[in-house]
């Protein structure tokens, strides 16, 4: 080096610095990358993002290349400025030399690097993985030797090396992106995709039409009374039983009665009979995203659900599914909130509803329960349930009695 100019050292010197700065940006830049969106944009043809994505593959060696490039360059600016720093100022250069080299490399071949990769990953990882890609291929013989060795050492401590990271996310891990996609999603559809993660938190009995409420026809009855309560049925399929819901015999679609009247001459029990579909059976407990999955997969649409003795709890389609995940459909036939709770001028509501729970005993009609800081009052009771009831907040009626 005695030969070479301080001036021409120093450019050296520089250049390094300018080279561990891309060493050090480039593994910033690789490792903070969005992987899903970087499988997105290869998917969509990206060449940049393939080249990428095929680097990231084998991180091993794209971390054993970016350290080896790394740290040649860094002992070689090193032994560069000690011999610029003793020949501007002797032996006291040397030490001059490692302080000004350290502060230079922290700021400007780490720091600052790392901390612009950090920010803009797929700015600086996609054009860097030109340089990238072929460098690693050149050498490829001594990645693998320091690898190896690394392997070897590392398995001396009993750390397996063989161990893939998978970039796999958990639900609530999911639910976290989701709830954090505010610019990118719709706040509809984000409570869409929370309410499809929790499908497995709900089963189908708490979203089913519970017995008592299931519409059914009993095949015995006279064949007027069975005219009646189909032409009038605002549901598309009707439940056919036997005296009992528990002797329930078939699943009718009423769009299919219809057809059946219109083309047959003679429409009779036998008929009807033979139009119902099977009834198709759904163990208590199931939970939605696992039935949502049976209903697809059989085809069906309905489902009657029992317990572990055979016993029908109710009934649950996929449209009671669907709603959990979208809301309300507006072309449903169960009545709205408005139908349900009606204000009322002296600032009480009546609502239709069960108080069961509550009281813990079926009420007589005009009797009263403290429910937190409201008092109802019970207004009609039909075949042991609670059909209308009125609600007062009890602050507004102390008021009032003032």
């Amino acid at each position: 080096m005695d030969h070479v100019s301080t001036s021409t050292l120093i450019i050296i010197l520089v250049i390094m610095i300018v080279v561990s700065a891309y060493f050090s940006a480039s593994e910033t830049g690789m490792m903070t990358l969005n992987r899903y969106r970087l499988r997105h944009l290869s998917k969509q043809g990206n060449r940049a993002a393939r080249r990428v994505e095929k680097l990231l593959r084998r991180p091993d060696r794209l971390i054993s290349l970016v350290l080896i490039g790394n740290n040649l360059v860094n002992i070689l600016a090193s032994a560069l400025a000690t011999i610029v720093g003793i020949r501007l100022y002797g032996n006291a250069g040397v030490a001059i030399a490692t302080g000004v080299l350290t502060f230079v490399v922290l700021i400007f071949a780490e720091v600052m690097p790392k901390t612009i990769a950090a920010l803009y990953p797929e700015r600086v990882a996609f054009p860097s993985s030109v340089l990238l890609a072929p460098l690693q291929k050149i050498m490829l013989p001594l990645v693998w030797l320091l690898n190896t060795i690394t392997r070897g050492l590392m398995r001396m401590c009993g750390i397996r090396g063989n161990v893939h990271r998978s970039d796999a996310v958990s639900k609530d891990e999911l639910r976290s992106i989701v709830n954090e996609s505010q610019s990118q999603i719709s706040r509809r559809n984000q409570d869409m995709l929370i309410s499809v993660l929790d499908l497995e938190k709900v089963t189908v009995d708490d979203i089913m039409v519970p017995r008592n409420e299931v519409v059914g026809i009993d095949i015995n009855d006279d064949w007027k009374s069975i005219m009646r309560q189909l032409t009038h049925s605002p549901h598309g399929r009707i439940v056919l039983y036997r005296q009992s819901l528990d002797d329930a015999i078939g699943m009718l679609r009423v769009r299919e009665a219809y057809r059946l009247m219109t083309e047959k001459r003679e429409f009779n029990k036998e008929n009807l009979l033979r139009a119902a579909d099977e009834i198709y059976f759904i163990p208590e407990g199931t939970p939605l995203n696992v039935q949502l999955v049976k209903f697809q997969r059989n085809k069906e649409k309905v489902g009657m659900i029992v317990d572990e003795y055979g016993d029908i709890q109710g009934l649950v389609t996929v449209e009671d599914i669907l709603e959990e995940i979208v809301g309300d459909f507006t072309t449903s036939m169960s009545p709205t909130l408005a139908e349900e709770v009606n204000p009322q001028s002296d600032g009480s509501v009546l609502i239709d509803g069960m108080l069961l729970e509550a009281l813990e005993e079926i009420p007589q009609v005009d009797a009263q329960v403290r429910v937190g800081h409201y008092l109802i009052d019970v207004l009609d009771v039909q075949e042991n349930m609670i059909k209308r009831v009125r609600v007062k907040p009890i602050i507004a009626q102390d008021h009032s009695s003032l």
